[in-house]
């Protein structure tokens, strides 16, 4: 049986494809594709002629059947999606998942993707982040994809689009508070930018180009201890921990010294 390949094509800049890219592209014998009228500009860019079928979210789950027929006559097909990675907030997922089902070889060949170029562009010093991606449209719906994510410790990153930046962003601010906020517009065009700023000041004028919105995690804040200096100790003796351990947290938590906290113990 012939092969699938998922082919990341640019985010952009026509030059980001790679050379792999390119030669897959000229080899398969058809390309499906999230909207025929946009990959056209690609491939006649790089003067490839190859039948062009639609493969997008409202017909996904009928081509399993279309393609795998196609790899079983021999053919091989390449799925590409209008910019970036298939299956990475684009159509493919569900295909995928179909034609693994049905036994059939998959191969990716990668491409950019705008989660990756953002997040290097932000200059984040932090090794791990969320990827969450586009938001849902109604509101009950983007608390409860939201709420697990409140108070990880990571960076959270988010898809947007022109149409949806400020709604997002203002709904952002409302649930998880103010923040430090990467807005990066337009990765790899001639108005490429990256913005630095907080969810409260996040509005943008006359949004244009697509977006990638990074909210940096919530900077860590010690709670101010609960009750008196004998109230705190009570709790932390009740919990199982020996005293020398609770006079030692307690001072810690109020600012004060073991020997300040050890003679309050003392006294009870």
């Amino acid at each position: 049986m012939a092969k699938l390949y998922l082919v990341g094509t640019p985010i952009g800049n026509l030059s980001d494809i790679t050379l792999r890219a390119l030669d897959t592209l000229k080899s398969v014998d058809a390309i499906a594709c999230e909207d025929t009228r946009h990959s056209l500009k690609l491939l006649n860019y790089y003067d490839i002629k190859k039948p062009l079928f639609a493969c997008h979210k409202f017909n996904e789950k009928q081509s399993v059947d279309k393609i795998y027929a196609m790899l079983e006559e021999g053919k091989d097909v390449a799925l590409i999606t209008d910019a970036g990675m298939p299956c990475i907030s684009d159509p493919g997922a569900v295909l995928v998942n179909g034609l693994l089902e049905k036994g059939v070889e998959i191969s990716v060949i990668p491409g950019a993707t705008a989660l990756t170029s953002a997040m290097a562009l932000s200059g984040i010093c932090q090794p791990t982040f969320t990827f969450i991606g586009f938001l849902p449209d109604k509101n009950k719906d983007r608390e409860k994809l939201l709420l697990p994510f409140k108070k990880v410790k990571t960076s959270l990153v988010f898809y947007s689009s022109p149409y949806d930046i400020n709604k997002d962003i203002e709904y952002l601010y409302g649930f998880l508070g103010d923040r430090k906020l990467h807005i990066v517009r337009e990765i790899t065009k001639i108005h490429e930018e990256h913005i630095i700023t907080t969810l409260a000041e996040g509005i943008q004028d006359n949004p244009k180009g697509e977006y990638v919105l990074i909210v940096e995690c919530a900077e860590q804040i010690e709670e101010s201890p609960q009750g008196s200096i004998e109230e705190q100790l009570d709790e932390l003796l009740k919990s199982g921990m020996d005293k020398k351990s609770a006079i030692k947290q307690v001072a810690k938590a109020n600012g004060l010294t073991k020997d300040e906290v050890y003679k309050i113990a003392i006294t009870k």
